[in-house]
């Protein structure tokens, strides 16, 4: 029996590269050929490179928001990388495409539907991101994170799989992540404003570094992304103790599962895995995240007593120090905080979406 042979696309940023991860590697270990298509200048080529699949470069990028001379290079580079992905397809046949939507997914799944080949969809969030919208009317089926989401678009094949994370997040014990790290067995804080940093979560973060270290007794992992890093790494106090910095973090699986606390965005994969690592999130949201998604995110997780919330233009090191405080002086409201976000992750998103693309072959 032939095996089975599936394109993968998804990059540019965490949320889009690690659901198409997950879903890669729980095809993988169905016997079946995996390719992932994505930009090599983008995350996703560094995360694809030690994987036992094989890497399709294609340029993109996002469009520009407004009518100009970058709009013609855009589409140029679009139409190529649409071109360039036909050929992929035509060279390698796969029986399916697997896009978590964003503009590097665009060219395979044009692609996709210019040679008639299936493919699935998914999304991470409540209001699904544009290419998807645009998309989704071809797809064989969609999967969504959020049932609000199924309304929003035209496919009446719309799963509720919740995000596909990593295999790894049910395994791995607080305690093995923690030596992995190199850390002590003790309360500890994750500092992230996703795969691109957070330059107003970074700056007041800086600044009370030494107070959650010394005053708090807290260790800290701090990622600052790679664009803030030599920034703030100019300002960190030179006598910190229990703490790791750096722009950004292969596995992050071992970050959070060895994290009590995290102050971050609110992204919903974000969400999905702090859930999933039994987490007491503080989250500060992305202000100008597409359809205001961030806050409804955030917004949903305080209601379920899953998180605390502060918003952007708010965050300074006093607020930020008052409230992980607040979660360290209080281990019973740490504790629920924690418990109501385990309750709500999804552990087998990634094995639900498999099934789907299953059906299609």
């Amino acid at each position: 029996m032939n095996k089975k042979t599936y394109f993968i696309t998804g990059g540019g940023t965490g949320g889009h590269i690690y659901p198409a991860i997950a879903v890669a590697d729980e095809l993988l270990a169905e016997g079946t050929r995996i390719f992932y298509v994505g930009n090599p200048n983008n995350l996703e080529a560094s995360v694809v490179k030690d994987k036992n699949y094989t890497f399709l470069p294609v340029r993109s990028s996002g469009m520009p928001r407004k009518a100009c001379f970058k709009l013609l290079g855009w589409t140029l580079r679009m139409f190529l990388g649409w071109i360039k992905c036909c050929f992929y397809i035509l060279k390698y046949k796969p029986d399916a495409v697997f896009g978590t939507g964003g503009y590097v997914s665009a060219p395979a799944l044009f692609a996709a539907i210019a040679t008639k080949t299936p493919f699935v969809m998914h999304d991470c969030d409540a209001n699904p991101g544009l290419v998807t919208r645009i998309l989704s009317p071809f797809a064989h089926s969609v999967s969504v994170a959020f049932e609000a989401a199924c309304p929003k678009l035209n496919n009446k094949n719309c799963f509720v799989n919740g995000n596909p994370i990593r295999s790894e997040f049910s395994i791995l014990s607080k305690t093995q992540a923690r030596d992995n790290l190199g850390l002590d067995d003790r309360l500890t804080l994750c500092i992230m404003g996703g795969s691109q940093g957070a330059k107003r979560i970074n700056m007041a973060a800086v600044s009370i570094l030494k107070k959650i270290t010394d005053d708090l007794g807290l260790q800290v992992i701090f990622q600052t992304g790679k664009k803030n890093y030599e920034e703030i790494k100019m300002q960190l106090p030179s006598d910190c103790k229990g703490l790791i910095v750096r722009p950004y973090f292969d596995n992050m699986v071992e970050v959070l599962k060895a994290s009590d606390i995290s102050i971050c965005r609110a992204g919903s994969l974000s969400i999905s895995e702090i859930c999933a690592s039994s987490v007491a999130p503080i989250f500060v949201p992305y202000p100008y995240a597409a359809a205001d998604h961030q806050r409804k995110n955030a917004q949903y997780m305080v209601e379920k007593g899953a998180g605390l919330y502060l918003e952007d233009e708010e965050t300074t090191g006093d607020k930020l120090f008052e409230l992980v405080k607040l979660l360290v002086d209080n281990p019973q409201k740490l504790n629920q905080i924690q418990s109501a976000a385990s309750k709500l992750a999804v552990f087998d998103g990634a094995n639900r979406i498999v099934k789907q693309l299953n059906q299609i072959i």
